[in-house]
């Protein structure tokens, strides 16, 4: 017997995992890493190119100007958007006097005012350097401290703010840091805070400084730390970069990593960020100058790439492309210009946008307004030849498989619901599946006109997917 069944133990081994099985529940999944793919043949994951809809609001006013930056967007309890950013019309030393925290307002993220008065904090150097804003989600957080911010630079290490309002701030608890002063250079970008619900704690991206073998200066890096409380908190050290071959990722300067939990998946953080590239320099003196900008800031370039993470020190690199490139106008390709604003929010019932800061140092300088469709930062992709993805083992609770998909004219997808063997399971299989062809935001796979699914809820799964010329950006398990 054991002869007998060695050969067929061989044939089983590709299909079968030594690992835990993914735990999905009813949680929507994206395709911007690898988490659920055991194998890709014909298929691959694409990076898609967000829509620019143009100007949000200018740095218009005479305390705003052409340094601002850093922006968060939040979601106030009540409803709406507000952007909270620093104002800066001339240049200066980080945290300087001269920098102060102001914000605009939106009732549906598009259309953007400011009010009369839009300076919430000033004379509270160094943390209006990088005043950045949360609103904090837990569920017993005290209403006097629902909104939370961090700022501040090496000297003085982050400081927390609180406010019942988003526009009166006051310091946390006793004012000392929630990470200490340094002597090395850290924190001199926009640093961020959220509670995570996936993970039941408070967390930390903050800016550091690595050395790389083979270059002469120190990288722009990432750390995280966390905190059950956000009074006391633990530095779980720098993170790394993984590539889509799981490999470490080719180090690259992360100005400002703008990582926060994506509002339709939570336990998926998105990290929208800024791809430094220090001296590479695209304008002559002559070309800076017809645009007007300062002399200072046109040495360098950025764009705007896509990671992601679901906790702990690993990023994924999935895409090493850009996510944003600069775009045509020389007005794009200046120093500093082209960073992200911390957050994604829902715009429209099909639509997520985010927001990047153009034509920094530039009389011109303005928050843009980029979308994407829901979910759609990346999908499983097959081209016209077709191809399939088959995942890896997880178990699912509801009722029925929900799929965010586009295909073309010619295009399908089809489903397959397999055991861990990777078999098809009677009822399921590729052949029972109806062909999906269409583009929707949410539509139930079936089977045989079944789309039932919650006899093999809580089983040993996979799931196997079948595309030609179509694009596959989530799924999830519903009630």
């Amino acid at each position: 017997m054991k002869l007998l069944l060695a050969p067929l133990l061989l044939l089983l081994l590709p299909f079968v995992s030594l690992a835990q099985p993914l735990q999905l529940g009813t949680r929507r999944e994206l395709f911007v890493d690898r988490f659920l793919i055991e194998s890709l043949h014909g298929a691959e994951l694409k990076l898609h190119t967000p829509l620019e809809r143009g100007v949000a609001f200018a740095f218009d006013r005479t305390h705003e100007g052409a340094f601002c930056g850093y922006v968060s967007i939040v979601t106030p309890p009540g409803g709406g958007f507000r952007a909270y950013y620093r104002g800066l019309p001339l240049p200066g030393k980080d945290g300087s006097t001269n920098e102060l925290t102001a914000y605009a307002e939106s009732r549906d993220g598009v259309a953007w005012t400011k009010p009369a008065n839009n300076v919430v904090l000033r004379d509270a150097a160094p943390v209006t350097h990088n005043f950045s804003v949360f609103i904090d989600t837990r569920a017993d957080a005290p209403p006097a401290e629902r909104w939370k911010a961090i700022g501040g630079t090496r000297e003085s290490g982050l400081i927390r703010y609180v406010s019942a309002d988003g526009v009166t701030w006051r310091k946390f608890a006793d004012g000392t840091p929630m990470l200490p002063p340094v002597k090395a250079y850290r924190y001199d970008s926009q640093n961020l805070a959220f509670w995570s619900e996936a993970e039941r704690r408070y967390v930390c991206y903050f800016r550091t400084f690595v050395d790389v073998p083979g270059r002469t200066t120190k990288v722009r890096w990432v750390a995280r730390a966390s905190s059950p409380d956000f009074r006391t908190w633990t530095e779980e050290g720098d993170m790394t970069f993984r590539a889509a071959d799981g490999t470490a990722a080719e180090p690259e300067h992360i100005y400002t990593n703008q990582t926060s939990p994506y509002p339709r998946a939570p336990h998926l953080y998105l990290a929208i960020a800024a791809r430094f590239l220090p001296k590479r320099q695209v304008l002559n003196a002559e070309e800076a100058k017809a645009v007007n900008v300062d002399p200072a800031y046109f040495g360098d370039i950025s764009d705007t790439i896509l990671m992601s993470t679901r906790g702990g020190t690993t990023f994924d690199r999935t895409f090493m492309e850009g996510f944003v490139r600069p775009g045509i106008g020389h007005e794009n390709w200046t120093s500093r210009t082209n960073y992200p604003a911390l957050n994604v929010i829902q715009t429209g019932p099909a639509e997520m946008s985010f927001f990047v800061q153009r034509q920094y140092g530039q009389p011109g300088h303005h928050l843009a307004r980029y979308s994407v469709r829901l979910d759609g930062f990346a999908s499983l992709h097959a081209g016209y030849a077709g191809g399939e993805m088959v995942s890896k083992p997880f178990r699912f609770s509801g009722r029925s498989l929900e799929v965010n998909y586009a295909t073309s004219a010619a295009g399908s997808l089809r489903f397959e619901l397999q055991d861990e063997a990777g078999r098809a399971l009677p009822g399921y299989a590729l052949a029972e599946s109806r062909e999906i062809v269409g583009d929707e935001v949410a539509r139930s796979v079936s089977w045989t006109g079944r789309t039932n699914v919650s006899a093999l809820a809580g089983q040993i799964v996979r799931l196997r997917v079948a595309l030609k010329d179509a694009d596959l950006f989530s799924f999830r398990f519903r009630e």
